[in-house]
């Protein structure tokens, strides 16, 4: 029974060992797995985010370009420098890539007029040219005047909106009013680092420019027209970004930048610029070593994740395998129960049968024999009704079916008598005892009687013949009563101390081999919890074990 109780267990470990090693080498692999997925993760978000940084970036440049170079169409070509340069100012504040702004008063008529663009009937031309901001946004620079001699240097901007407006007003459909989105995309003009932008005329004054440029004759017209050219610095964009662990620099480049060193210690992306700042882009650059901690930052959570799931896994096996350890011991506890009771049952029926067998086939006894066969079958009586009596109280202190009496005891006396009834059936029992403190508690005095029997028939059965001596104390401290019950016996190995007050628990030793059913221990644990008490062991194996039971002090 014993080797297939080891072999059950040597099962039962291998079985779970292997379960253990198989998720610990799939929680390896996972985690290989999720460390790689992280790092292509992080470095797709590296190529990708990109765009995000780029949107915020410019999220100032769009809300200028749809929003507020618009405004100008408000003014309806009546724009003066004075109120240009509050508009202007309002805009280098705002928006400081814009460098500066070059203001065109211009004016439309159908005769020729100087440095100005003559087709047919239709003219246009400056009359005054503005230049805002640089050093000092509120003062302007009068570049151009039409009343003095001073030649027109600033024409390119000028030449490629007003041939783009001719050409758009020569295409014109009259018959219907064109879309806000068509009119803006053909009155500015989007070149590097400038935008040029033309106010939108009313549609009736398109259909005026558009019968001069067809030379019908008009008598006179004059319309004013206002074009303002922003030139913009895209090294001025503040740069936002939004995924500071992941972007360790970011920085305005030219397009056609290629850095020199290409060390493999650094990664790299980048995307353009749009509109007027498509000669640039945003270059962004990170050591691996910045970037690997972003990726630890994303793969720490699901580590600890699969961590957290491994761990149930372990927990599991571990229960498993405790449950299974757990049944096989139970099983070889009953085992060993069934047998023990068995056998202790078994030697006092035979005994009596013997003694039966010979009284009935003896023709006559003696006065002798008739007391030697009375005392057998008395002794083996009482070992029977003993052993029953202790299944049974057993069984009911278990249940919490006896009720608790409550008793004045003398303890000096109730220890004497307990001395008397072991001297007589051990002679060779040596016991000795010392109550300081108190004299009397109350308690219930057959269940202490039982506690205290227990005891004392352990201390006989596992000492040595010549060491057959016990030592009782009983005192009173701190509000307790503290028993101590010390032998000279053979002791209890360190591993079965936290053993030996379970049901059916054997130690196997030489004094035990025709032992008890292993209820003696278990038996004192419950009386003592029944009794609202604690007990407790010291042993040193071949120098003896001192019990000590702590009770409440009732008096």
């Amino acid at each position: 029974m014993q080797s297939e109780h080891y072999s059950g267990y040597r099962k039962n470990f291998s079985l779970i060992l292997i379960f253990i090693v198989l998720i610990s080498v799939l929680f390896i692999l996972s985690l290989f797995l999720a460390y790689n997925f992280s790092k292509k993760f992080i470095e797709n978000e590296f190529v990708s985010e990109k765009v995000k940084v780029l949107e915020e970036s410019i999220k100032p440049y769009n809300e200028f370009f749809q929003n507020k170079v618009p405004e100008i169409s408000y003014y309806n070509g009546y724009l003066d420098s004075a109120t240009t340069a509050k508009f202007v100012d309002t805009i280098l504040k705002t928006y400081p890539f814009v460098s500066k702004v070059i203001f065109y008063d211009l004016e439309v008529n159908n005769g020729p007029v100087r440095d100005g663009l003559n087709t047919g009937q239709f003219s246009l031309g400056p009359k005054l040219v503005y230049q805002f901001g640089d050093l000092v946004p509120m003062d302007s620079v009068k570049l151009f005047s039409r009343d003095e001699t001073k030649k027109f240097n600033h024409r390119d901007d000028f030449n490629a909106l007003g041939i783009k407006l001719i050409s758009y007003v020569e295409n014109l459909d009259t018959t219907k009013v064109p879309a806000q989105d068509e009119l803006f995309t053909n009155f500015s003009n989007i070149r590097s680092n400038k935008i040029t932008y033309l106010n939108i005329p009313r549609f009736e004054d398109l259909k005026v420019y558009k019968e001069m440029l067809r030379n019908k004759l008009h008598p006179s017209p004059v319309y004013q027209q206002d074009m303002l050219s922003f030139h913009m610095d895209p090294y001025k964009i503040r740069i936002i970004n939004s995924r500071p662990l992941l972007y360790q620099n970011i920085r305005i480049e030219p397009l056609t930048y290629d850095p020199l060193n290409t060390s493999s210690e650094y990664i790299a992306t980048e995307i353009a610029l749009p509109g007027p700042f498509s000669d640039y882009k945003l270059y962004f650059i990170s050591a691996k070593s910045f970037v690997d901690k972003e990726i630890r930052s994303y793969f720490i959570p699901i580590s600890l994740v699969m961590l957290l799931f491994y761990s149930l896994l372990v927990l599991v096996a571990y229960l498993i395998f405790r449950n299974l350890n757990i049944n096989h011991r139970m099983f070889k506890l009953q085992y060993d129960f069934v047998n023990n009771l068995t056998h202790e049952f078994k030697t006092p029926v035979s005994v009596i049968k013997i003694a039966g067998n010979n009284i009935k086939s003896a023709a006559s006894l003696t006065e002798r024999e008739l007391k030697m066969y009375g005392k057998i079958l008395d002794e083996e009586a009482d070992k029977l009704n003993g052993l029953m009596n202790k299944l049974l109280a057993f069984t009911q202190i278990e249940n919490n079916a006896i009720e608790l009496n409550q008793d004045i005891v003398n303890m000096e006396d109730f220890i004497e008598s307990t001395i008397e009834s072991h001297n007589l059936k051990h002679p060779d029992f040596n016991v000795t005892y010392e109550v300081s403190g108190f004299s009397t508690f109350i308690t219930d005095p057959v269940l202490l009687g039982s506690l205290f029997d227990n005891l004392a028939e352990n201390a006989y059965k596992y000492s040595r013949p010549e060491l057959k001596r016990l030592h009782i104390t009983a005192r009173l401290i701190k509000g307790k009563i503290v028993l101590r019950f010390t032998d000279q016996g053979i002791g209890i190995p360190a591993p079965e101390i936290n053993h030996i007050f379970k049901k059916f628990y054997r130690i196997q030793n030489q004094y035990n081999q025709n032992g008890s059913v292993g209820l003696g221990l278990a038996f004192c644990k419950e009386l003592v919890n029944y009794m609202s008490g604690e007990i407790s062991v010291k042993s040193k194996v071949n120098k003896g074990t001192e019990f000590k039971i702590v009770l409440p002090y009732n008096n």
